[in-house]
């Protein structure tokens, strides 16, 4: 479980690295899926947005009790799973992730989410680790964000330069099997991977069911069409762990 420290410390620089291994034996699974998926789908060499569209399997690393428990003391009992992607960041040409909060593209009202962010790799300054601004999350809002179409970044929403400062940021290094937490808000990127080593991540993102995935609201092409929202409309949304409290998500058991 977390420490009371520790749940402080994500409500204030609004994320947590707690203390938590991924079993290697897991790790080696991980790895044998996601070699399974390139072989099928070699366009996700760098970055697959929604794992669990190609492979459900996916869904059990997404499982594990203690990372539930942590989930629960950041976000309350009633939570569900809505994404899994994949950030393979292979050597040499790992592309970068542009300065962004995640919220700026999911369509979940009230919007709310975690983000568990585990390390398959390694994740240093050399092979591109995740940065965060500390605290950028505390006002609760979305900043603007700008269009970057550029064919070496995994997204293409970029925060405006005006929004933050990057010589705040503060490098995620994490070993192989750790994860860290992060809120929805909090302002993140990392730079391409250039080094001769991978940084795999596979993220798992989790909202309180207060909110609601509304599929609705991704049909509004105004809002989404130029954003890299892969298959939001027919996304399942899987219970982990309480009741659907808005009665809306239609929760998928599995």
């Amino acid at each position: 479980m977390l420490s009371n420290n520790q749940i402080n410390q994500y409500k204030n620089d609004g994320y947590v690295i707690p203390d938590f291994k991924m079993p290697e034996d897991v790790l080696l699974k991980i790895e044998k899926r996601h070699n399974d998926l390139l072989n099928k789908h070699p366009e996700f060499k760098n970055y697959c947005p929604a794992v669990l569209s190609y492979d459900e399997g996916f869904i059990d690393f997404c499982k594990n009790e203690k990372i539930l428990d942590y989930v629960s003391q950041l976000i309350g009992p009633d939570f569900a799973l809505w994404n899994s992607s994949f950030f393979a960041k292979p050597p040499i040409d790992g592309h970068a992730t542009p300065w962004h909060q995640d919220g700026q593209y999911w369509p979940i009202r009230p919007l709310a989410t975690c983000t568990v962010w585990l390390a398959v790799d390694d994740s240093t300054p050399e092979n591109g680790c995740l940065k965060f601004i500390k605290g950028s999350h505390i006002d609760q809002k979305l900043k603007s964000h700008n269009e970057n179409n550029s064919k070496n970044l995994t997204l293409n929403q970029e925060l405006a330069n005006e929004e933050f400062d990057e010589t705040e940021a503060v490098n995620l290094v994490l070993d192989r099997g750790q994860i860290s937490l992060h809120d929805v808000y909090l302002v993140h990127g990392s730079e391409a991977n250039n080094s001769p080593k991978a940084r795999r991540a596979i993220t798992m993102r989790f909202m309180p069911t207060t909110s609601i995935f509304d599929h609705q609201l991704v049909k509004d092409k105004k809002m989404f069409s130029k954003l890299n929202a892969s298959k939001y409309s027919d996304r399942k949304i899987y219970h982990m762990r309480g009741n659907d409290i808005s009665g809306k998500n239609n929760l998928t058991y599995i």
